[in-house]
Order: C-alpha cells, then structure tokens, then sequence
C-alpha cells in the first residue's frame, strides 16, 4: 500500500448486534469486542507508519444502558489492561485516555491512570482510549481553558491545541463496524477532513484480514482537503 493514515480511529459498533445473532449474552458480545480490540491494538503497532490509533470505548451517552451492562463493560476493561499490560508495554505502546474518568469506580480510575503513567515514555503506536467521552464536550472544555488563560480571540490551532487528544494529529481514516453511517459525536473536531469507512459486520468480526482490507481501501482514497 502507498499511502496509509498516521492517525486511524474506531467507532466499535455492534458487540449485542453480534452476540443476538448468535443467540449468546450480550455481555458476551463485549467480552468478545474487548478480544477484537487487544489483537487491533497489537496489529496496528507492527505497522510504522500509523502513529495513533483512537477508540471509542464508553460516550456520555452510554451511561443510559444498563447498569448490569455498563459495569460489565468497566470489568473488561480493567481485564483488558490486567492480562495485556505488560504486553502492552514489552511493545512500546502509550495509553491515554479521553474523557472525564473521574465518574468511573475508584479501583478502575486507579488502573486507567496507572497505565498512562507506567506507559507515557513508550515511543511506539499511541493508542487514545475515548472513556466518558463526547465530541462536543471536548470543544467545550476546550474552549473553556482558552478562556480561563484570557484569549481575546480564539483560532482554530489554539483549540487543537487545547483538545482531549493533543497532540495527536487530525484522524486520517475512520472505520465505524455495524453498518451505521454516522460518527455519534466522536472526536468532531479531529475528524473535519477525515476519510470514513462503514463496513456492514460488527466489531467482534473485525479480523485480521478486514483491517488490512479497510487499509487498502483507505490507500486508494484520493484526499484533497477542499481542493481540486
């Protein structure tokens, strides 16, 4: 391939889609999106020239499920980092989370933030991780440290600059499973010139071989940012 993102994110649609098709538990589902995010994680890293990889792992909005399904989601979470960091770190992977944590249980703010901490030096694949994260949010709080410093004018670098994500680069390539075409606030600033890709499966299918079929697809996107 020619031409691949620096900075590629996942909207990970579709873990209870993919777990009521096959008749399981949708906690099941997500057990089997956290799998499919590990192996992403580590495929990703192998490849040098993407930089940063972004996740949608828990919006504002999911607050609204289940409390049995959400504390769910926390527990693999937790897992994830339990069984994989180390793993993680042995290659060179930096954590760092979007989001206002501060809602999450203690033990799971404590994990989160020990990960950033131990990882922080690590020079391979950035891996954002969007946790209590919206889009919206982000410029807001954006904005609002821009006005807490005095600005008397705001540019546009300057709330790049004050953005969950900085400094990661804009998003070049975004992949959201399931079938839906819609970016349900995520990362809107970081995505005005983003080139999008909508496959129908769900995350929890999201194999090797489709990550590089999106790649290659992204490689023949013709980007022109506005212009001819």
């Amino acid at each position: 391939m020619k031409k691949l993102p620096t900075h590629i994110a996942f909207i990970m649609d579709g873990n209870r889609r993919w777990a009521k098709k096959r008749g399981l538990n949708k906690m099941l589902g997500h057990k089997k999106g956290a799998e499919v995010l590990v192996s992403v994680i580590k495929e990703l890293n192998k490849i040098n020239e993407i930089k940063y990889a972004s996740f949608f792992a828990f919006s504002t909005e999911n607050w609204n499920r289940e409390q049995k399904e959400i504390d769910a989601i926390f527990h693999l979470i937790e897992e994830m980092f339990e069984k994989n960091e180390q793993e993680f770190n042995n290659l060179n992977i930096k954590f760092v989370t979007m989001g206002d944590i501060s809602r999450f249980p203690v033990v799971m703010q404590e994990k989160l933030i020990k990960v950033q901490e131990n990882s922080k030096n690590n020079s391979g694949l950035t891996v954002l991780l969007a946790l209590n994260y919206g889009g919206r949010d982000d410029i807001a709080q954006a904005v609002n440290k821009l006005l807490k410093a005095n600005f008397k004018s705001v540019t546009e670098e300057d709330i790049k600059r004050n953005l969950l994500s900085y400094p990661a680069p804009d998003i070049d390539f975004l992949i959201r499973t399931s079938g839906e075409q819609r970016v349900s606030n995520f990362m809107l600033f970081q995505l005005a010139y983003s080139e999008m890709y909508f496959p129908k499966y769900c995350w929890p299918a999201l194999t090797k071989k489709r990550l590089y079929k999106a790649l290659k697809i992204y490689s023949k996107r013709n980007r022109r940012f506005g212009g001819n």
